[in-house]
């Protein structure tokens, strides 16, 4: 099924921009840890990027539900620009400033990458299905998907070997450049996507921006999916602790750290390619359970490893398993949302991802600060394991889903 060609420009925006914010991660986390030494400051990493992800959410979805969504999705992209010249600048002048200063600019960069993530999603989700047919939704999101886990791959695999070869001015250097080239490409669209006209009236600005979050809890398949998501991630999510298994446990050093935050993008890409092309047809539900055991399985083998080519691979098939619940739960909220709610809806959706990669980033910190870092993986893993199990118990809607049967 042919994509419109302003469809395919949005796609190849978002690639740049994810590449690069990608990229980002490694360069700030790394700089981090080398700083600070403590898993607590890497965890807070992922704080100070959900405290704007977060607290904005349903700002973002209450003002791209009232604007043209793509003219906000270039404000996202000058955003994160911003944000990799901070990053840059840190850098440039880390030999005249103090440990302190070159860690406020880090967080500071940090904090704008979330800020900027508050509405990258919203705008997104509300842009793609005015680029496309309803017929062509899933296949839609299955494209993006695949295109961003190669983002997710090659962000964090270049950024470290750049870093490791090159030094941290060229890959900040490289954040920058690629932002520029996503920013271009977002002004080649030709579609200048309107406001749904047919809103409707609420009482107040109160309840417009709560629509978005009744709609979601009153639907029987939207929250547990969402929850199930962001409770499995939360716990079972290693992003913040790589750059201690890649130096103290796996003794793999920078370009070591850029694989290991590739290997998850890896498997999500390959996967995502598959279905792409064999797209899950019937038992959605059943799929999406499996999908999330899968990930938490593979994360407790993670946690067992000391080899670092098993700990990759171990990544690597949690990528699988988590782009099969990506793409159901990304496909579930787009069939369900009617056009004059996607922005908020999506923001929802953006608050519960928030919540399980930003929020679930400083509990890594934190529980492998209390507990050691390997014993918090186990950890994660097993609270992963025990989510699906009761959500599972919980929703049998969920659990007997099916995508084909889905609708708004």
């Amino acid at each position: 099924m042919k994509m419109p060609l302003d469809f395919k420009k949005l796609v190849t925006a978002r690639f740049f921009a994810t590449f690069a914010v990608q990229m980002q991660s490694i360069v700030l986390a790394w700089r981090i840890y080398d700083l600070m030494k403590d898993p607590l400051y890497l965890g807070l990493i992922g704080l100070t990027e959900a405290v704007p992800a977060i607290g904005l959410a349903l700002f973002a979805g209450y003002l791209i539900d009232r604007s043209r969504p793509l003219k906000v999705y270039r404000g996202v992209l000058c955003v994160c620009l911003l944000s990799g010249l901070i990053l840059l600048s840190a850098h440039l002048f880390a030999s005249h400033l103090t440990i302190a200063h070159q860690a406020l600019m880090l967080y500071s960069a940090s904090f704008l990458t979330g800020l900027a993530r508050s509405f990258s999603q919203p705008s997104i989700y509300a842009s793609v299905p005015r680029l496309v047919s309803r017929e062509q939704l899933v296949q839609a999101t299955a494209i993006n998907s695949s295109a961003m886990q190669v983002a997710r791959i090659g962000g964090p695999a270049v950024g470290g070997f750049i870093f490791g070869f090159l030094g941290s001015v060229t890959a900040a250097s490289v954040v920058c450049v690629l932002l520029v080239v996503g920013l271009f490409s977002l002004l080649l669209i030709k579609a200048d996507i309107a406001p749904p006209a047919d809103r409707p009236r609420h009482n107040s600005i109160k309840d417009e921006f709560l629509s978005g979050i009744r709609f979601v809890f009153k639907h029987s398949i939207l929250l547990p999916a969402l929850s199930l998501d962001m409770v499995s991630v939360l716990f079972g999510g290693v992003t913040a602790l790589l750059p201690i298994f890649a130096e103290d446990i796996l003794h793999a050093g920078p370009k070591g750290l850029g694989l290991l935050r590739g290997a998850p993008a890896i498997g999500a890409t390959l996967m995502s390619f598959y279905l792409a092309r064999f797209p899950l047809k019937g038992r959605s539900g059943t799929w999406l359970f499996t999908a999330v055991t899968g990930f938490g399985v593979c994360i407790f083998i993670f946690g067992l490893s000391r080899v670092f080519w098993l700990s990759m691979a171990a990544l690597a098939v949690s990528g699988a398993f988590d782009s099969i619940s990506m793409l159901i739960r990304s496909s579930a909220v787009q069939l369900a949302s009617p056009d004059h709610l996607r922005g908020k809806i999506s923001a929802v959706n953006s608050i519960f991802i928030g919540s399980s990669n930003e929020i679930g980033e400083v509990e890594s910190g934190l529980m492998a600060k209390l507990m050691g870092t390997v014993p918090s993986v186990y950890f994660g893993a097993t609270m992963c394991l025990l989510s699906a199990g009761v959500i599972a118990y919980l929703s049998p809607k969920l659990r007997t889903m099916e995508l084909e049967k889905l609708s708004d």
